[in-house]
């Protein structure tokens, strides 16, 4: 009786680590850039969550003047401490740096300010203030 052996043979294993080779030579840049991405998103939510800070801190502080922090009018409020009054978790200013905004001219007006990751400044976005006094 003749033996018959089972298996893969060394051309069919040479194939599939070419193969897989291909796939991974194509697929590597994709997730090399990936971190690029989530430092973009994390700076696009840290300013949509100061932007929105400051929509409900203005609307409590309309409704009843004893709630709300003050961001007062002629002053540049566009500083961790004044941003960090308004949110609930203070903005951790060993990754974002706030900046570039103008004073309040007054009730109401609005001041665009800067967030920016502090390892790599060219990733930035803004967020939108609503000064009140």
């Amino acid at each position: 009786m003749k033996q018959r052996q089972t298996g893969f043979t060394l051309i069919e294993l040479v194939v599939v680590i070419v193969i897989l080779g291909i796939l991974a030579a194509v697929a590597l840049p994709r997730f090399i850039d990936l971190s690029t991405e989530a430092r973009t998103a994390a700076v696009q939510g840290v300013s949509g969550a100061i932007s929105s800070a400051a929509a409900i801190n203005y609307g409590a502080r309309v409704v009843t003047s004893t709630k709300g922090a003050s961001i007062a009018t002629g002053a540049n409020p566009c500083t961790a401490g004044t941003i960090n009054t308004i949110m609930q978790t203070p903005i951790d200013t060993t990754k974002y740096t706030i900046g570039s905004g103008s004073n309040c001219t007054g009730s109401g007006a609005t001041v665009t300010c800067s967030v920016a990751d502090v390892a790599v400044p060219a990733i930035s976005s803004t967020a939108t203030l609503i000064c009140i006094p």
